[in-house]
């Protein structure tokens, strides 16, 4: 029989890299002052990295020694345990669909859920809460379109649309096209105007 951290770890090494561990996962195997003991524990020996309140990960160990797991791959973890919509953020998505050359220099995410930082070892990520419209589309390119049109701005719209209509996929900038009555109004008839001009 394991004890309480063995039984932690051992599941903990089971998950994939950025897997997230939760306190309520181990109730079954204690009372939850034992199970926030032995979290605690094992954070301190470096068997378990705590990212934020209530949430756990397992460091990466490789040739070069230990590290944080990649935050996209927390996120995304985060974001299936939690039910919530979790995307690239706007200047991301600028920046991978060609619209800027820009890169982000902090990592941010953008989230249907509460706003949030992660602690990935030296590193901070910012999970943040945004209105509905931005995630509406989801995680594919047209997701991203919608979230990188917001961080371009007004100014930028008709320039960036145009490259758009060029390099999505018809059934992407279908998705987009078909989207605009819940976008902003300066968004939707940016879309509307070069749909027309198509």
């Amino acid at each position: 029989m394991n004890t309480l951290p063995e039984s932690i770890v051992l599941h903990a090494q089971s998950l994939p890299e950025g897997g997230v561990l939760s306190p309520k996962e181990f109730l079954h195997l204690g009372s939850r002052a034992a199970v926030d003991q032995a979290l605690s524990r094992l954070t301190k020996e470096g068997k378990l990295l705590r990212v934020g309140r209530g949430t756990y990960v397992t460091p990466v160990s490789s040739r070069f020694g230990t590290r944080a797991p990649a935050p996209e791959k927390v996120v995304k973890s985060l974001a299936a345990q939690s039910g919530e919509t979790v995307a690239p953020h706007g200047a991301m998505a600028a920046n991978t669909l060609g619209l800027t050359q820009q890169v982000p220099i902090r990592e941010v995410y953008l989230t249907s859920g509460r706003t949030r930082k992660l602690k990935l070892g030296r590193s901070e990520v910012l999970v943040k809460h945004v209105p509905r419209w931005m995630l509406a589309l989801g995680t594919g390119q047209a997701g991203a379109a919608v979230r990188a049109l917001a961080w371009m701005g007004p100014a930028h719209v008709s320039e960036s649309l145009a490259t758009l209509h060029r390099t999505l996929p018809n059934s992407e900038w279908r998705a987009l096209t078909a989207s605009r009555a819940a976008l902003p109004s300066w968004m939707a008839r940016a879309i509307g105007e070069e749909a027309v001009r198509g």
